[in-house]
């Protein structure tokens, strides 16, 4: 569960109501019950579960979805529609424990509903983003990013969360190659063989030639054909106004931007009602939708759960594919213990 002031705790109700998830996974939920059950009475759904007080009490299989009631937040400590320590701290320690059981193999992904950022920082000293935080629980530093993702349609990134004047000198070829890699390995796991990557220019037109700027002769370019020398089907630099045209008329699966807004402002002209964010690089696949807390509209039981809807179904398919690496890891060890 996310943040309590906003839209998450009746996303997370409605999400546990759904027949649709019920049937398809197990769901684990790490919260309090008595947020879930406001966030129930908001969206007019029952949600029926069966209620553990810790990870030690989660049994193998559930014929219901399973709520870890952490009894963290009194339904009175939430302020409606307003960032709080309180509610970041609610939402981090929720966040961990998920991340914590899929790191020990129990479960194949992790979702979340939305995150308020000015909560989480109030809660956690340095709080960057999620990366940072899903670094600092697992103890790890593989390379990691966000991929915002609409249907088929995926975006993925080299910079993220810079400040704009700090994105032309962080732009380099293996800063590239380890984007489009990292893209390629994600969507793999989605079940892109091979996925079409379009790489989007840095510059207005692409550089044009060099009149706007070298970046993508002297970079993006090179980076782009030592990608396809390693068998990436990968194409570009294309200017980056028309890029997504392309792609969402189907001419690739993904486009690989040069910084944040770049991609996120078209991805979300196209679809805001059903964006995903994954965080992929991990041991196993992080999603949420990719709107925010909707302070405006919390309480009023009118959040639309399109892209929370769309978030948990590709941690589900995502999830799978890391059950059957796990399976596949496991079949060497039991043969040798077997003999």
């Amino acid at each position: 569960m996310g943040d309590p002031a906003g839209i998450s705790p009746e996303l997370a109700a409605k999400l546990i109501a759904s027949e649709e998830f019920r049937s398809g996974a197990d769901l684990v939920i790490f919260g309090d019950l008595r947020i879930l059950e406001r966030g129930a009475q908001v969206a007019g759904v029952a949600v029926d579960v069966d209620v553990v007080a810790s990870e030690q009490a989660l049994p193998d299989r559930a014929a219901r979805p399973v709520f870890v009631d952490l009894k963290n937040l009194s339904p009175d400590q939430v302020v409606p529609a307003t960032a709080t320590l309180e509610g970041g701290v609610f939402a981090t320690e929720n966040f961990r424990r998920a991340l914590l059981l899929a790191q020990s193999g129990r479960a194949d992904a992790v979702f979340f509903t939305p995150f308020n950022k000015k909560a989480m920082r109030l809660a956690y000293d340095g709080y960057d983003d999620e990366i940072r935080f899903v670094r600092d629980v697992l103890k790890t530093s593989v390379a990691a990013s966000e991929f915002n993702v609409l249907g088929q349609t995926w975006n993925a990134r080299v910079t993220s969360h810079i400040p704009l004047s700090q994105v032309a000198a962080a732009i380099s070829e293996k800063a590239i190659l380890r984007s489009l890699t990292l893209a390629d390995q994600c969507m793999r796991a989605a079940g892109f063989n091979p996925p079409r990557i379009a790489v989007a220019g840095l510059n207005p037109h692409a550089g044009d030639g060099g009149n706007f700027g070298t970046e993508e002769i002297d970079i993006i370019e090179p980076a782009v054909r030592q990608a396809q020398g390693k068998g990436f089907t990968v194409e570009g630099p294309f200017p980056s106004d028309t890029v997504f045209l392309r792609a969402k008329n189907g001419d690739f699966d993904a486009v690989l931007t040069m910084y944040h807004d770049q991609g996120q402002i078209a991805m979300k002209l196209m679809g805001f009602d059903r964006g995903v964010t994954l965080i992929g690089g991990f041991e196993f696949p992080i999603c949420t939708p990719a709107h925010g807390t909707a302070y405006e509209i919390a309480g009023r039981g009118i959040a639309n759960l399109g892209a929370s809807r769309e978030a948990l179904s590709l941690a589900i398919r995502m999830g799978a594919e890391v059950r059957a690496r796990r399976s596949e890891a496991e079949q060497p060890r039991l043969s040798a213990v077997n003999s």
